[in-house]
């Protein structure tokens, strides 16, 4: 099977975006739970803690936002899609349920080596998707 050099590249694009927000994200404070938590229709970016709340964190990198960065290409079926995987997720893992839950997104644009990192905080509820 051909491997696909931009899709790799994509991919490794991504797995650094990622790792550049929870580290961002840990500076702040938040405590990392899972990262690329796989779930029947979906995939967590990453979870984490902020205080007593558990954070469901969309990753998003767009390296131009001119036509609306990463946070305007999370619709509606994304939404659900990430409310399924953390209901799923909260499923599996029994000692998080009783906890407060937020959905934030890093919306990351520019350089990939460097880029600019927005946190939405509370982007959107499980009521919305």
């Amino acid at each position: 099977m051909a491997t696909d050099p931009a899709g790799d590249s994509r991919r490794a694009r991504g797995a650094h975006i990622e790792a550049l927000a929870a580290a961002f994200l840990r500076e702040r404070g938040l405590v990392p739970v899972a990262a690329n938590a796989s779930a029947r229709g979906g995939e967590l970016d990453l979870v984490m803690r902020d205080g007593e709340t558990l954070v469901f964190i969309e990753v998003r990198y767009r390296r131009d936002a001119r036509f609306g960065g990463g946070a305007a290409s999370i619709d509606a079926g994304k939404r659900r899609r990430i409310v399924l995987a953390a209901e799923q997720f909260l499923a599996a893992r029994r000692g998080f349920a009783r906890l407060p839950c937020r959905f934030d997104v890093i919306d990351a644009s520019g350089d990939p080596a460097a880029p600019d990192v927005v946190w939405l905080r509370d982007a959107f509820r499980a009521d919305d998707a």
